[in-house]
């Protein structure tokens, strides 16, 4: 596994990757890494465990599992709250066997604006499927192609990235789609990992890292995974 950063870097380090200058940047502070090794609590926040997500061997350490059926995890917290641009990357492994659609990732402020990330499973492999929604400006865009399809059962980087009225994602550093829309910054919120927060479109793989930069990475500052 290749890494460009290590778990916790400095903002600077973002900065330096991404062409841009402090001015620029919304907020200050540092990215903030999730390593998912225990289900009662992510990041330092205690979760809402729903069904019986476990942890189990992840590639670099530990993962968490779920079972595509019952498990999720909520997490009372938005990392993305303020930010005018950001970046979200996601280490996973979805599963064969699983739902048709899948939500593995779901950020939602307390207005209702939502920062989706899904796939759509396919007899020859799954379809990176993301989504902004501005409830403030009333914009939203979905990036999704089936005729784009990853292998299932494989470890695989993906991102998301926004900023300046345009969203782009990534699978294991290599741009994939991109449009256009106006996404406002949100306020508090909660994630749900493993679920639509609802508890519909489960997610069935592991998860073992997720990532929130306050800045939009370009692809050479992208996680990806070492070819095999």
């Amino acid at each position: 596994m290749k890494l460009p950063h290590p778990g916790r870097l400095a903002l600077l380090f973002c900065l330096a990757g991404t062409g841009l200058r402090a001015a620029d940047t919304p907020v200050p502070g540092a990215s903030t890494v999730w390593r998912l090794d225990q289900t009662s609590a992510v990041g330092g926040h205690a979760t809402t465990v729903l069904g019986t997500p476990h942890v189990v061997a992840g590639p670099d350490g530990a993962a968490i599992q779920f079972n595509g059926s019952t498990d999720g995890l909520l997490v009372p917290v938005n990392p993305l709250a303020g930010l005018a641009q950001f970046t979200i990357e996601v280490h996973f492994r979805p599963t064969s066997g699983g739902p048709a659609e899948q939500r593995f990732l779901h950020i939602q402020d307390e207005l209702g604006s939502r920062t989706l990330m899904e796939i759509r499973l396919l007899d020859q492999g799954w379809a990176l499927d993301t989504f902004l929604y501005s409830l403030k400006t009333k914009s939203q865009h979905p990036l999704l192609d089936r005729s784009k399809l990853h292998p299932a059962d494989t470890w695989t980087w993906v991102a998301l990235v926004y900023a300046n009225g345009h969203m782009a994602h990534y699978i294991n550093g290599v741009k994939e789609l991109e449009g256009d829309v106006d996404f406002a910054p949100t306020l508090a919120g909660q994630i749900s990992l493993g679920v639509r927060q609802n508890k519909v479109y489960w997610f069935k793989g592991e998860i073992a890292e997720v990532r929130f930069h306050p800045v939009a990475l370009d692809a050479a500052h992208l996680a990806h995974a070492d070819p095999k």
